[in-house]
């Protein structure tokens, strides 16, 4: 059986307004290109460490032709960079940390189902330990109402 979720997502206007679009990202996080999986920011609570983005998977992927063929599946590992470029934005957007985060360390992880191209993937995050060197996440993904990937993530700040 799945875990509940880390915040409820019928209190959230899924369908509203983005706070932080691609532009906004691209101010704190470096990735670009093919490497870029954080399209946009929906809700986040300062004060609870919780925040939701999203990755709208799109048939244009980098991974379709190959992953798998005839079927395409985003990859187990491109959902947990995904989560790790959500929390490290919101690390360095509530802490006001400036330069590189890198990926420290990836626990627990769990994938329950698949995201496909045309589906997007929402994004959930929860920092549980901070320091200015070291951050930990819980993470998960979600699609169309199911929890489809749980992950602790860790980065650096280096």
């Amino acid at each position: 059986m799945p875990p509940p979720l880390l915040f409820d997502l019928s209190q959230i206007d899924l369908q509203g307004q983005v706070l932080f679009d691609k532009e906004v990202i691209n101010r704190l996080n470096p990735q670009r290109f093919e490497m870029q999986h954080l399209d946009g920011i929906l809700w986040y609570d300062k004060e609870k460490f919780l925040i939701l983005g999203y990755k709208d998977v799109t048939k244009q992927e980098f991974w379709i032709r190959g992953h798998i063929p005839g079927r395409p599946l985003m990859p187990a590992v491109i959902m947990v960079e995904a989560a790790a470029q959500l929390s490290s934005f919101f690390v360095k957007e509530t802490y006001g940390l400036e330069g590189f985060i890198g990926f420290a360390g990836i626990d627990s992880a769990k994938f329950r189902s698949v995201v496909e191209p045309g589906q997007r993937l929402y994004l959930l995050a929860h920092i549980t330990k901070f320091s200015r060197r070291k951050y930990t996440c819980s993470t998960q993904g979600v699609v169309d109402g199911t929890l489809v990937f749980e992950a602790v993530v860790s980065g650096l700040n280096v």
